[in-house]
């Protein structure tokens, strides 16, 4: 029995394909009432992309729950992975979270991605009559969440913990690789968790990589995951990333938004900005959305699909694969 009052085992090598990791056309969607998630998963399976994303809404009637669509779509698809961006943390106990992954996982091939962040309002969790935790407990939790994770997933002794949060018994990890963990949070803290624990991190508020929010949030994570004797390019930059994609390009002054963020142009211009942040802004995904309230534009999609994400792969992949374990090429 392995009794451990931190856990520290190394991450796990994704099992997923392609480089740089791009998503599907759009955030899948999983409303009760229609059912255009397996259509558009499978879509992108057949067009090689990478992975697919869900969005976290338990309280939500109206939508299915968002690991029940994981699987689902997992199990209707053959090489794409798939997240739950950004799994609700403090709705699904670490401990289970990490025993649903790890199924999901075995049934697909290694096609699971685990994401999660510290969010936590009261709109999501007190419906469920959760507790809400202040700021600070939500990034200790974060942390020994993916310490969880790794501890229950990659298989060998039973493992006991005695946490803040979470508390372990003499349970044996599942002998399942441990996923890709991906963490979505901002603030010093927050970063310092992902420098030291996580495989990748997902800037807030849709920053891109030209941002000060980036640069600033990279350097804190290079020095904590230097504290731990990790290279600062093993966390690698998840960017969630959204706009039309043009057959011609468009006015420099229309490719970014009123608060500096990368709003869409041109081809060309989509795959230079690609480019230009996984060479120089540490990116190892990119995960396409419809922003909310934007509609579906399927010549834009088309577009990403078979223009942009060949043309970044070919312009990045011997870069990424010398560079990042986690690269997809």
């Amino acid at each position: 029995m392995t009794k451990l009052k931190s856990l520290t085992r190394k991450p796990a090598s994704s099992t997923c394909r392609g480089s740089p990791p791009l998503s599907p056309w759009k955030e899948a969607s999983n409303a009760a009432t229609t059912n255009p998630a397996s259509a558009s998963a499978q879509d992108a399976d057949r067009a090689g992309i990478d992975f697919f994303s869900i969005g976290d809404h338990p309280a939500a009637a109206n939508r299915v729950d968002a690991y029940a669509t994981l699987g689902f779509l997992l199990g209707a698809t053959s090489t794409i992975s798939g997240a739950v961006i950004c799994t609700n943390l403090f709705a699904r106990p670490a401990p289970m979270l990490a025993r649903t992954v790890a199924g999901l996982s075995a049934h697909s091939g290694g096609r699971a991605i685990m994401a999660f962040g510290a969010n936590g309002t009261p709109a999501e969790l007190d419906p469920f009559g959760l507790p809400i935790l202040r700021p600070g407990a939500r990034i200790r939790a974060v942390e020994e969440a993916i310490l969880v994770v790794r501890a229950l997933t990659g298989g060998g002794d039973p493992v006991t913990f005695d946490g803040e949060f979470y508390q372990l018994n003499d349970l044996a990890p599942a002998p399942v690789s441990t996923p890709p963990i991906w963490v979505g949070v901002g603030g010093p803290k927050g970063l310092a968790v992902v420098g030291r624990n996580a495989d990748g991190w997902i800037p807030p508020h849709a920053a891109d990589w030209r941002s000060e929010l980036v640069a600033s949030g990279r350097r804190v994570i290079g020095e904590a995951a230097s504290s731990v004797d990790r290279r600062a390019d093993e966390v690698g930059i998840v960017y969630l990333t959204a706009g039309p994609v043009t057959a011609a390009p468009v006015p420099t002054a229309q490719t970014r938004d009123s608060e500096g963020r990368w709003a869409g142009g041109g081809v060309a211009q989509w795959v230079e900005e690609l480019t230009f942040a996984v060479l120089d802004g540490g990116a190892v995904a990119f995960n396409y959305l419809v922003r909310p309230g934007e509609a579906h534009d399927e010549r834009s999609l088309r577009r990403w699909t078979d223009e942009v994400v060949p043309a970044v792969r070919a312009a990045v992949s011997p870069t990424t694969a010398g560079r990042h374990k986690n690269a997809r090429v």
